[in-house]
């Protein structure tokens, strides 16, 4: 059987980006008080949020657990964890202050987590890109 779901991946990653930058740029705003801080950080994560959102994809697609509420949960506590971090390093760096990349990762860890999850969900109910026969059996 071809393997179709390269292409659901790219795309979930392509959309969850989209939201996920815009939280980005917000809180990075909010925290910092500076617009172009915040730009600069939410614009920064984009390259390395899609390559590890890819990745954590191809991880879980190879993972064996049944679809669930569960699956849906774990898979926000790994992604949260992997995203935070690399969120609290770009801030600092791009902000020069420790302080402030602790502070948004910090206040990422909630949106971020709720975002996903309703991401993850919507994306459940989404067919694009899966062999169709194999979901049906899944269910």
């Amino acid at each position: 059987m071809k393997d179709t779901s390269h292409k659901r991946h790219i795309a979930k990653a392509i959309t969850w980006r989209l939201v996920g930058t815009l939280d980005t740029i917000l809180l990075s705003w909010l925290i910092s008080g500076d617009p172009l801080t915040g730009i600069k950080i939410g614009f920064a994560e984009i390259t390395t949020k899609m390559i590890l959102y890819y990745l954590h994809e191809r991880v879980w697609f190879k993972v064996d657990m049944d679809e669930s509420n569960k699956r849906h949960i774990y898979k926000t506590i790994t992604w949260r964890i992997v995203g935070t971090i690399d969120t609290m390093t770009l801030a600092w760096l791009i902000s020069g202050d420790p302080l402030i990349g602790l502070k948004v990762g910090g206040a990422e860890v909630l949106t971020k987590m709720i975002l996903y999850y309703l991401h993850e969900k919507a994306w459940y109910k989404i067919n694009f890109g899966l062999d169709r026969d194999k979901r049906q059996k899944q269910e």
